[in-house]
């Protein structure tokens, strides 16, 4: 008898357990090579299992993930320097990919770095995001979990668009929700139109504002109608991925200077490369002549590759 009810706790763990799967598999490294040697580094150990445990122990969503269906991703802090005690500047890096249907290989989300990172912190603070709070009570020390929240959201919902027309929205507007609420103080920048063009007010705009509703179209038909049919019916993923980049092309005309288009090509070279290498010639030429607009940084690259 204890031994049936011993299985049925454990089995109803195991069910609790899985209903509460988290999103993420997340991954943070802290680097604090140019932080000076009087600073206790342990601080700094301290601070990235405290970022580990917020974006990997938190439910983001009310949906159920499987184990296998965790979004990979990783999160860099270089913190570049100590701006007063126990206030710090640093640049965060930000990467997430998704598998591609029937093959082991995984595609770029996101590959992103931010510069605007002021944070103030002092060992084993509690670091905690409160959707209700995002300014928290202190502005300083609630800005690294806000900025944190607000890329966990974006690669949620951006994972969501590649999957689902649309599917992201939701999510988008968590994100767009701690940019209207966002940190406010000395040092704190990347949440402000005038902050630059390229940072988390605009990234939110871009992915929200019903104008760019096209942006959505371009992930999933690149992502869910391309990509994931490489295996099953290359030629048709070749006709979907560059009716993404032809789209990609007219709304970057209509959209001049945009955040999205170079946050949606950053790291593809590789993957286009690949994908038009063993297309048709004229597949192979109409990929050259959008990326080599798209993309100006890769052009020779593409004109070598593809050519």
């Amino acid at each position: 008898m204890k031994v049936v009810k011993t299985i049925c706790i454990f089995l109803l763990v195991l069910v609790f357990s899985s209903a509460k799967a988290q999103e993420l598999q997340a991954r943070v490294t802290v680097l604090s090579n140019r932080v000076a040697t009087t600073v206790d580094r342990k601080i700094f150990a301290t601070l990235q299992m405290q970022l580990t445990n917020l974006l990997n122990n938190r439910k983001w969503t009310s949906d159920v993930y499987k184990p296998q269906e965790k979004i990979e991703c990783s999160f860099i802090v270089n913190i570049e320097s100590i701006v007063e005690t126990n206030v710090y500047k640093a640049t965060l890096s930000i990467q997430a990919a998704r598998p591609v249907f029937g093959s082991s290989y995984k595609a770029s989300m996101v590959n992103f770095q931010d510069p605007d990172v002021t944070f103030k912190y002092q060992e084993f603070q509690p670091l905690e995001f409160n959707e209700a709070r995002v300014q928290g009570t202190e502005a300083g020390t609630a800005n690294l979990p806000a900025i944190f929240a607000y890329y966990t959201y974006m690669i949620i919902g951006l994972d969501y668009d590649s999957f689902a027309l649309k599917g992201g929205e939701a999510y988008f507007r968590k994100a767009l929700n701690i940019v209207n609420n966002a940190p406010e103080g000395k040092g704190i920048q990347g949440w402000k139109m005038f902050d630059g063009l390229r940072n988390r007010f605009w990234l939110a705009e871009n992915l929200t504002n019903a104008r760019n509703n096209v942006i959505h179209d371009i992930f999933y038909g690149y992502y869910r109608n391309g990509l994931d049919h490489l295996i099953d019916n290359e030629v048709l993923a070749q006709s979907s991925i560059l009716a993404a980049l032809i789209q990609l092309q007219t709304f970057a005309q209509d959209n001049q200077n945009s955040m999205i288009q170079q946050f949606f090509l950053q790291s593809k070279y590789t993957e286009l490369s690949g994908i038009f290498k063993k297309a048709k010639v004229a597949d192979r030429l109409k990929a050259v002549e959008l990326l080599t607009v798209l993309d100006p940084t890769n052009a020779p690259k593409y004109k070598e590759a593809l050519q």
